[in-house]
């Protein structure tokens, strides 16, 4: 058995995100050098410095990034490498950045290869999140792109003693048509070493004249993910590597009280390491370590903790003297609710859930001396490079952290835990050392989506007009928590609590909670007027690019010109997130004998503003309305006595094939408008329209998520 200096680690390592409001670790630039001959391109944009200024912190006195660089490489044979912090989680953004270079430079998109989320080859990056790749990243590689392009233009026409407005970029080349003659930018890069600044944005091509970015190009790589052949962390391997497994405790929050590790000492080629109340194990194989740490003998003190029953308790009474975070207030919500025609007053909850990712957490760590080289799948790998550099107390510059294209993530994997883990056991054993979590493992110890209790009261005129709002978020967070809706007496409110599970980020944060519970009292509202639940909304908005998607949402479901079967219904929901606007219909039909909610039709309109890749984007709101389909319907964390109760997929529900219903997509393509990101905003409508449609089937109404995990109950 190894037992480390008790200095060597720092403990348990602390939660960087806690839904949407990101404490980040931060780094110092480190530039690319690339030897040998080609063209290097650095841009200092102080604008996008100012943005991460704006939405980074410092930690431990280290600045945050003043300057971009190293972007862009081009080989002597033409091929173009791009560098970005940026990591590739299924969401096809190696793609689209692709085409945003390609469109820049004018080069054919398969002649790039991109390198992400290495923090010795790529610039820092705060992470991938937030929906921030297409609004932020897009435009920094296009502005090193068209600089790329604007070098080479220059060094041709010093060549050719050529007039450079004559001169074109097209095709990976510059043309001088006039003189009948080309040069490749390979050509113009063999044997340079080049490096230039750039102090102002170059002219970038108008979305209305892309001519690849803009269009459905295909996914890079995609014949190695259909084919099996693409390798993600799970599947590395490092010569001499061993497999390592960890003790998990009898419960959260539990303390190892003794250890019997003899029988595992006894197993050939396993190795015992244990550091206070970290044990782990390795072995040659991964059975061999799972045997080994099953083997082990443990006795952990769980202190007593509540569980789901007595949760939405426990986030009210943990707040009432915890910090609250204002959102907003105008008017006067008590004056204008004791006024009104109509008062209405509820309660909305929201489940923990978990992000069950295709691909559990996974690295592989590798000690060379005191330097330390982590492959991992995670949404920060600079992050996660400080949390290994704090572990170890080593130097950050010692450590090198790289993703390889990730099995998804949906915001669950913005720590380093299975990194550390690993690091841990290799430094133990000198060797390369893989920790792969089980299935119940990430079901249990990954942190989940924070649930929530809302409660809401609101008033309005007999005309419809929403005259009164006021809104309180319990734990599930304060993005899109703001209204959409024009009210002129409002009052909203965040309040942080200290709730019994762990949790962090999910794909679209407490969107979904806060849009759940605002489109479902709104319609709760409209019936009240006895109002057409489309028409009560527009009545209340003045948002006209909300509108705009409401009302193609609602054209192409057919909204009033149908009415639903028995015991089926319809349900309408809309809302603004990180740039995007979004507008879902959904048909719902009851089952009689079961009350089992069956989903059969969802429409959803989607305006991000310029589209950079259609094809893409679509995957992206079909793939979010079925993913969406688990967390309104039956997605639930059962836990008890600091325990978690449905740890494996056979007893967490997620979304299956015949769940899927008929799913229609109308992407509204505004052209005049800067590109935001797609990858969480669609996910937040489906719910409440759910709900919605569930109501209009049943007379029932349904405030808490998941809607029916058992079906919906007879009405009263």
């Amino acid at each position: 058995m190894t037992r480390f200096p008790s200095d060597a680690l720092s403990g348990e390592v602390a939660e960087h995100a806690v839904e949407g409001l990101h404490w980040f670790d931060v780094d110092r630039r480190r530039f690319l050098r690339i030897l040998g001959g080609g063209v290097l391109v650095c841009a200092a944009t102080p604008a996008v410095t100012a943005a991460a200024q704006e939405s980074g912190r410092t930690r431990a006195g280290r600045d945050l990034p003043s300057d971009l660089s190293a972007w862009i490489h081009v080989d002597a044979d033409g091929r173009v490498t791009v560098c970005t912090g940026k990591v590739e989680m299924g969401q096809n953004i190696r793609t689209s950045l692709s085409q945003q270079v390609a469109e820049e430079l004018r080069v054919p998109v398969g002649s790039i290869d991109m390198v992400m989320g290495d923090t010795d080859r790529t610039p820092y990056d705060m992470g991938t999140f937030g929906s921030r790749t297409t609004p932020t990243m897009g435009p920094q590689l296009r502005k090193a792109a068209a600089a790329a392009r604007e070098l080479f233009l220059d060094m041709a026409a010093e060549s050719w003693k050529a007039d450079r407005s004559a001169l074109a970029a097209e095709g990976g080349k510059i043309l001088d048509r006039a003189a009948g003659r080309s040069i490749s930018f390979g050509d113009l890069a063999r044997g340079k070493e080049l490096v230039r600044s750039i102090d102002s944005s170059p002219a970038l091509a108008p979305a209305a004249g892309w001519r690849v970015a803009g269009t459905s190009v295909s996914k890079v790589d995609g014949r190695a993910f259909v084919t099996g052949t693409h390798r993600y962390t799970s599947d590395l391997s490092r010569p001499g590597m061993l497999h390592g497994k960890v003790l998990r405790p009898g419960g959260f929050r539990g303390r190892l009280a003794s250890l019997d590790a003899s029988a595992a000492e006894d197993m050939p080629g396993v190795r015992v390491v244990r550091d206070g109340d970290f044990v782990g194990v390795t072995a040659p194989a991964a059975w061999d370590a799972e045997r080994a740490i099953e083997a082990i003998r443990a006795r952990w003190t769980v202190p007593e903790q509540p569980s789901e029953e007595e949760l939405w308790e426990v986030l009210k009474k943990k707040t009432e003297s915890g910090d609250r975070s204002q959102a907003e207030t105008a008017g006067s919500v008590e004056e204008a609710r004791a006024a009104a025609d109509v008062k209405l007053s509820a309660t909305y909850r929201v489940a923990y859930i978990a992000h069950a990712p295709l691909e559990p957490r996974a690295a592989v760590a590798e000690w060379n001396g005191d330097k330390l080289m982590v492959w991992t799948g995670t949404q920060r790998p600079f992050a996660v490079k400080d949390e290994l550099a704090e572990a170890f107390r080593i130097p950050a510059e010692q450590v090198r952290v790289l993703v390889p294209d990730t099995g998804s993530a949906y915001g669950g994997k913005h720590t380093g835990d299975a990194a550390v883990e690993a690091a841990r056991l290799s430094r133990a054993t000198g060797k390369p050392v893989k920790v792969v979590w089980t299935r119940e493992e990430e079901f249990t110890w990954a942190y989940f989506r924070p649930a929530g209790v809302i409660e809401i009261a609101s008033g309005a005129r007999k005309d419809g007009e929403v005259t009164s709002w006021e809104f309180h978020n319990y734990n599930s967070g304060p993005a899109a928590i703001a209204t959409p809706y024009t009210v002129a007496n409002r009052k909203i409110q965040f309040h942080p609590a200290d709730g019994p599970l762990r949790q962090g980020s999910y794909r679209g944060l407490a969107a979904t909670a806060n849009h759940f519970a605002r489109e479902s009292h709104m319609d709760e509202l409209a019936q009240a007027l006895s109002m057409d639940s489309l028409q009560f909304r527009l009545k209340n908005l003045k948002d006209e690019r909300l509108k705009a998607v409401l009302q193609s949402a609602a054209d192409k479901f057919g909204w009033g010109a149908t009415q639903p079967a028995a015991g089926s219904g319809f349900g309408i929901a809309c809302g603004v997130e990180k740039g995007g606007y979004i507008a879902t219909c959904a048909a719902v039909e009851i089952e009689p004998s079961t009350r089992r909610v069956i989903l059969r039709r969802v429409v959803q309109a989607f305006e991000c503003g310029a589209v950079v890749n259609p094809g893409g984007l679509r995957n992206q709101i079909e793939g979010a309305v079925v993913q969406a389909i688990g967390g309104a319907l039956f997605e639930a964390v059962r836990f008890a006595g600091g325990k978690i109760s449905n740890p494996h997929f056979s007893l967490y529900r997620v979304p299956r094939f015949p769940d899927v219903p008929r799913i229609d997509v109308v992407i509204l393509d505004r052209k005049d408008l800067p590109s935001a990101g797609a990858g969480e905003t669609p996910l937040v409508g489906l719910a409440p329209a759910i709900g919605n449609a569930i109501f209009a089937a049943t007379g029932v109404r349904l405030r808490s998520l998941p809607l029916a995990p058992r079906g919906v109950p007879s009405p009263a």
